[in-house]
């Protein structure tokens, strides 16, 4: 049956800022970018330490997806962190605002949640 999450397929709605978002300020390494004529559509392989996480895709005009109210469907992106304060300031620099720090009342771990460039929700979680 199942073995592990593959991958996570995001659609943006301008391909070069959220390219720069997910490789400059989140730091994913790019694996291999393509531009497919027949669907006028950039698709852009990510990974995270060496493994391949995250297609980027971008297609003319896309509708946007409802964040905010929360909605049925996937809720948001998370990242494991080592040391959450260390992301948090690392996205400042970038002028990328955090939500204030919270702590998970089941696990005891903190965690916080940014938006993209399209306001997909990202979390980061402490191990």
């Amino acid at each position: 049956m199942l073995k592990s999450i593959h991958h996570v397929a995001v659609i943006c709605s301008d391909y070069a800022i959220s390219k720069k978002f997910y490789t400059e300020i989140l730091g994913l390494e790019v694996i291999q970018e393509v531009y497919r004529q027949e669907r006028h559509s950039y698709k852009l392989d990510l990974a995270l330490n060496g493994q391949y996480v995250m297609e980027l895709f971008s297609f003319p005009n896309p509708p946007e997806r409802k964040s905010f109210p929360e909605a049925c469907g996937l809720r948001h992106l998370a990242f494991e962190v080592a040391d959450i304060k260390v992301v948090m300031e690392h996205l400042s620099r970038f002028h990328v605002s955090a939500e204030p720090l919270r702590i998970d009342p089941y696990t005891g771990k903190k965690f916080t949640f940014i938006s993209d460039p399209d306001k997909l929700p990202i979390e980061f979680y402490e191990s």
